[in-house]
């Protein structure tokens, strides 16, 4: 048994749980998840609902609805949420270790791909069909989450002003702008009466204020000391806050200011950290940990190791503060309705960043048959749902080394 039962003096039940057999349970999640947000959480319920029954089906909905509306990796939030509710902010921390640190060290230790291929004069043209295959990735992702966020005119000519004035403009800056001005945009629409009613809240303030003072103390340093670890986290806690959803949405942001207006690494290695990551168990914002590595990597091997830390770490951290300042006021801000609204135009905007993003990659990989041909069949593969995202990996992979 994995807990027992008490009563406390008020007549409520509550759940003993004895915490090394939980976080058992979040690593054999954490080896389990493949792809993004939506097959992850058919994880949580076999696991955690369904084997384990840490909580109910009811209460893991209500737990993705809240991460939902909140900013950051949905999945890794949502087990968070789950690690909180079973034990507190402790266990919530210790879960968050145990579900991420797996794919962040295998992602940091692929950060090195590049020079050991180049140290056994390996030429790089093996890695080339990863690069087509991992736009297959985001095509598809794409289709399904504009498939699922559109759902009227409203929210599909969102989708289409988030996709349009990211293409035209590719700037760091216009991310959160869309994605606040969807926001507005929906609450507007909507003219529902009573959806700002005042909520009593009274959820931990000073998790809010380091989650605040980092962002902006982050910037702040960064501009001071121009040190490249510095301005790394920045750039990726920055990341952290300002995406919904899983770790396709991140990717524009991300490609925008590492590729296209830094210059940190080419779009084909880009891609190929993308693609392999596709074939790694975990969550997909560990991505971060081999970006970061490839933009410190003209330094020492601390340098870069630190860089894949500075990603893997500022990336997760502003979705944790912010789970542990808004879970215990959960219940009163579940009932303000202006959030529900405003997340729609959100998840319509950032919809049309990740399709646009799939045609910004697909240019810069090169429209060249081949590349079209690779990416082609990862769509139909994934779409088929025959083929484990892993196997597509390898098989991008092997035919770099054979053809």
């Amino acid at each position: 048994m994995q807990h027992d039962n008490r009563v406390d003096d008020g007549g409520n039940q509550h759940r003993t749980v004895r915490p090394l057999a939980f976080l058992k349970d979040v690593l054999i999640c954490s080896l389990g998840a493949y792809g993004g947000p939506e097959s992850h959480m058919s994880v949580f319920i076999d696991q955690m609902v369904m084997k384990r029954k840490y909580l109910t089906e009811a209460e893991l909905i209500e737990l993705i609805a809240l991460c939902s509306i909140l900013p950051g990796p949905t999945s890794t939030q949502t087990i968070v949420s789950i690690g909180y509710k079973t034990g507190g902010p402790l266990l919530a921390f210790l879960t968050m270790l145990v579900w991420a640190l797996p794919v962040l060290t295998v992602m940091t230790i692929l950060s090195f791909l590049y020079q050991f291929l180049a140290v056994r004069d390996v030429s790089y043209d093996v890695l080339r069909y990863i690069g087509p295959m991992a736009v297959g990735f985001i095509i598809v992702a794409a289709f399904r989450i504009g498939r699922k966020v559109v759902t009227d005119i409203p929210t599909g000519l969102l989708m289409l002003f988030g996709a349009a004035t990211t293409y035209v403009i590719r700037a760091p800056w216009v991310f959160p702008v869309v994605l606040v001005a969807g926001g507005f945009a929906s609450i507007l629409h909507a003219r529902e009466p009573g959806i700002w009613h005042r909520v009593s809240l009274n959820p931990p303030w000073r998790y809010l204020t380091a989650f605040a003072a980092l962002a902006l103390g982050g910037i702040v340093v960064a501009a001071v000391t121009q040190h490249q670890i510095v301005e790394l986290f920045e750039s990726f806690y920055r990341y952290g806050y300002l995406v919904f959803g899983g770790g396709q949405v991140v990717v524009p942001v991300m490609h925008s200011e590492l590729v296209d207006v830094r210059g940190l690494m080419t779009n084909q290695e880009f891609l190929t950290g993308y693609g392999l990551v596709q074939g790694l168990p975990g969550p997909m914002f560990s991505f971060a940990a081999y970006a970061g590595g490839m933009a410190a990597r003209t330094g020492t091997v601390l340098t870069q190791v630190l860089g894949a830390v500075a990603g893997g770490i500022g990336i997760f951290l502003p979705g944790l503060l912010l789970i542990y300042f808004v879970y215990p006021a959960w219940e009163a801000l579940k009932q303000m309705k202006a959030v529900r609204i405003a997340l729609r135009g959100i998840n319509a905007v950032a919809g049309g960043l990740i399709a646009i993003a799939a045609v910004i990659l697909l240019q810069a990989s090169g429209l060249h048959l081949e590349n079209i041909v690779v990416t082609v069949l990862a769509i139909a593969l994934l779409v088929s749902r025959k083929v484990p995202a892993p196997l597509i990996v390898a098989a991008a992979l092997a035919a770099g080394f054979v053809i």
